[in-house]
């Protein structure tokens, strides 16, 4: 499977979160998969290459020309798609994957991450959203989304549309696993 992987560009965070994130890019590539990302050398984007990197999987990074900068992206990559833009950067992203991972990151990730979640709402793809919730990174937003759907701003449904992890294997047993010859039924109901 090709699994698009969000998260952190930067290395100024806990090395708990980069050493978690390594092994995942690790099972990733051991379990077969593609890694599609950002092209990000640093960070968890660079965290998750290098696991992929020691496992000898295939890396697929997307930017924006503007990134080719010395040290910002990965040069281990399989292949690197350059876009013009970061708009065609996530849309390239979002059509290459089989599925998503969301990693703690910034606003950057978040945008990402709620656009999937929207995309996946509206139907426009029933691919498998999960959270890698490091160290309860995303309790706070998880939190939100409960607080919108007790306010009836979300409906009860939009929870199975992503689920959120703490162990690696176990996420990448329900990316594999995940059914997504059918749309849930309320799916377009959802608005």
């Amino acid at each position: 499977m090709n699994i698009c992987l969000y998260g952190a560009s930067s290395d100024e965070i806990d090395r708990a979160y980069i050493r978690r994130t390594e092994s995942l890019g690790e099972k990733m590539g051991r379990r077969g998969h593609a890694l599609i990302f950002g092209g990000g050398a640093a960070g968890l984007m660079g965290a998750a290459a290098r696991g992929m990197t020691r496992a000898g999987g295939e890396i697929i990074g997307i930017a924006p020309s503007f990134f080719n900068v010395d040290g910002i992206l990965y040069e281990g990559c399989t292949q690197f798609v350059y876009t013009d833009t970061m708009r065609e950067r996530k849309f390239e992203m979002e059509n290459r994957a089989d599925g998503f991972i969301i990693t703690p990151g910034g606003i950057g990730t978040f945008e990402e991450f709620f656009e999937v979640l929207t995309l996946k709402q509206l139907g426009r793809h029933n691919k498998p959203i999960a959270i890698f919730n490091l160290e309860q990174y995303y309790d706070d937003i998880l939190d939100l989304m409960e607080k919108a759907i007790s306010g009836n701003f979300m409906k009860p449904a939009c929870r199975e549309l992503v689920r959120a992890f703490t162990d690696e294997d176990a996420m990448l047993d329900y990316i594999e696993t995940c059914d997504t010859s059918k749309m849930l039924p309320e799916q377009t109901k959802f608005l």
